[in-house]
């Protein structure tokens, strides 16, 4: 599993959320390259970027940040936010994403999705943000009624293999995952997933790998970090331990 440290950009800064809400937003770096540049050289393996920008309001709004962060490190970088049409995301990969993520495009027009499949293929991930277990969209912004399983399920059989899954009431509030919901998500993914939401303490990290669930790949980590509860090195090291436990 990776640990990916997030930065999430909104107003050219980077910050976390409560919970999804805008108006609940901590300021961490004035500049989300020099956020990008320490996570680095603390021995990130790879980024996780929203442009909450542009998930609000439905086109990439910080794309001078993506290519600012891309030329300036030498890992992999997915990149989510205001995906809605092809052009958005050809400029988001032009800029320097590793990967893309789409969010509402996928659950509301799926010829966007089959589109950016058939043009990208596995450098397409789609997240499925859910709060009390049902899908949000429009970064977090509306509530919808479909459950986040079911979601998962329509888009595999469009092609999706790849997914981020974000518990939304979580999202911020250091209280840990919850580990029921994983493993209901982990039962239907059929390809990866890489869990966000609620990581507070190295043991998050830990009772997530002790869940054994190949199809985890991967775990991002926001206000932890930001607040020093933990260094990345030893988030890495935590979900290195639970691969070497699992044999994955």
């Amino acid at each position: 599993m990776i640990l990916y440290p997030a930065i999430d950009i909104l107003g050219g800064r980077a910050v976390r959320l409560r919970q999804g809400d805008y108006d609940e937003a901590t300021v961490y770096e004035e500049d989300p390259l020099r956020a990008a540049r320490a996570w680095i050289d603390a021995g990130a393996r790879a980024l996780h970027i929203v442009d909450l920008d542009g998930a609000r309001e439905g086109r990439p709004r910080n794309l001078e940040h993506v290519e600012r962060i891309a030329a300036a490190v030498d890992v992999p970088i997915q990149v989510g936010g205001g995906l809605r049409d092809a052009a958005s995301i050809d400029a988001l990969i032009a800029a320097g994403a590793d990967r893309v993520v789409l969010g509402t495009a996928a659950v509301a027009d799926v010829d966007v999705l089959d589109a950016a499949l058939a043009t990208h293929g596995a450098r397409v991930l789609v997240s499925v943000d859910a709060r009390q277990g049902n899908v949000t969209t429009r970064g977090w912004t509306e509530q919808t009624t479909i459950p986040a399983a079911d979601a998962i399920a329509r888009l595999q059989e469009r092609g999706v293999r790849r997914f981020v899954y974000s518990s939304v009431s979580r999202d911020g509030m250091l209280s840990g995952p919850d580990l029921a919901e994983v493993r209901g998500i982990a039962a239907v993914v059929r390809g990866q997933f890489i869990y966000s939401g609620g990581i507070g303490r190295l043991d998050d990290l830990a009772a997530l790998g002790g869940l054994r669930q190949v199809n985890l790949a991967g775990v991002i980590v926001g206000t932890a970090l930001y607040e020093r509860s933990f260094t990345i090195a030893a988030g890495q090291a935590a979900l290195d331990g639970a691969d070497a436990e699992t044999g994955s």
